[in-house]
């Protein structure tokens, strides 16, 4: 069996894979194309480590819009369904275990309500699912041969224990591969006991149509995965298929849909009853002031009581910062009055001996004015009085 080989490619070192025939050398390099290395290697996708994922995942936070929350959860459809006949391919979202883990971390703290965008993106997966097994479901009932509801509800008794069947088997494996051995007997005797019980449904069935009829394989859609399940198939295919990646990963991811519906209820109902206790306080609080400023209009006096004594209070205190105010501009007052009086006193002293000499000066003016004209006066009444008397 030869590789697939390209020549203008990346060279790739590849190792065998069991089952291939070929003579292997150690370190030989291959020149093999990447689509045909993804080949090889399962479907073709993007590499996961490649380089400039790797720079987003350094520059992005688990916070980002970027990175998926159902994975942060661990509830992404694509990791569930990974390796199966439904696989989805990889995320358009980053996906990274530390990025889950500091979320893991944060979420101790802080709520991030990342089970809304969960919750959201599940129920859009099942939706598209439900759809699709609706669509199948029309299918068979367009090809498969029409028969009556009573036989239909007995073909469904069949489909129902087989059903059955197939999860005991299921269980009894899982419960074999951890080592009890007590508990896979127990389910194993339940698992006769529903062979049993579908025996007498298949004889009913059988016995209420043709031969013919009887021999054609009778389908049915799981409601689970939307696989197709035989009427006639054997416990080996049911347990396969109950028991199967595909089968267990839609249930997983179903009950945590109603998981995470069952959250986000309990904390919206948290919210919605925070929100009612705020409101309650607000209208509480406006009570209260409503009921004040109506005991205050209903008791005036008391209300103009209460003013008059503020209006007292602080007329009192004003007047005594008044007075406090008048005694320091007194004080001051009397200081410059006394340091006035005393320059005042001063200047009218000097003013004063002054005064008295320009008096005295004065006086002594007149005083020798009047001796001048009283000795004018009397040599003239002497004149007079020699001329009469010798005249």
């Amino acid at each position: 069996m030869a590789l697939v080989v390209a020549t203008a490619c990346v060279p790739l070192k590849i190792v065998p894979m069991p089952g291939i025939l070929h003579k292997w050398k150690q370190g030989t390099a291959f020149n093999v194309s990447m689509p045909a290395y993804f080949s090889l290697q399962g479907s073709v996708r993007k590499a996961p480590h490649s380089p400039s994922r790797d720079t987003t995942r350094q520059r992005i936070k688990f916070s980002d819009d970027r990175v998926c929350k159902s994975h942060l959860l661990n509830c992404c459809p694509h990791d569930v369904l990974s390796g199966t006949r439904m696989d989805l391919g990889e995320c358009l979202k980053v996906h990274d275990l530390a990025l889950r883990a500091d979320y893991e971390i944060a979420s101790k703290e802080q709520d991030f309500f990342f089970e809304l965008d969960a919750m959201d993106h599940l129920q859009s997966f099942i939706a598209d699912c439900d759809r699709r097994t609706e669509v199948a479901k029309k299918r068979l009932a367009e090809t498969q041969e029409e028969i009556s509801a009573e036989v239909a509800a007995k073909a469904e008794r069949v489909h129902e224990l087989n059903e059955e069947i197939g999860k005991l088997l299921a269980k009894v494996e899982q419960l074999g591969a951890e080592g009890n051995v007590e508990e896979s007997q127990k389910v194993m005797d339940e698992v006769e006991k529903a062979r049993a019980k579908k025996r007498e449904a298949e004889e009913v069935y059988r016995n209420s149509m043709p031969a013919s009829s009887f021999q054609q394989q009778k389908l049915r859609v799981c409601e689970v995965c939307s696989a197709y399940l035989g009427l006639h198939d054997n416990d080996r295919r049911l347990a396969d298929h109950f028991g199967g990646k595909l089968h267990l990963g839609f249930i997983e991811i179903r009950e945590k849909l109603e998981e995470l519906k069952r959250v986000v209820a309990e904390k919206q109902e948290k919210r919605n009853q925070e929100r009612l206790k705020r409101r309650e306080e607000r209208e509480r609080e406006e009570r209260e002031k409503l009921r004040r400023s109506r005991s205050h209009s209903k008791n005036p006096k008391r209300s103009r009581s209460r003013e008059h004594r503020r209006h007292r209070s602080r007329s009192m205190s004003r007047e005594r910062k008044r007075r406090t105010r008048s005694k320091s501009r007194e004080k001051r007052h009397r200081h410059r009055s006394r340091s006035s009086s005393r320059s005042r006193s001063r200047s009218h002293q000097r003013s004063g001996h002054s005064s008295r000499d320009r008096s005295r000066e004065r006086s002594r003016r007149s005083l020798r004015s009047a001796r001048g004209s009283l000795a004018h006066s009397e040599k003239s009444v002497s004149g007079v009085w020699n001329q009469l008397r010798f005249g």
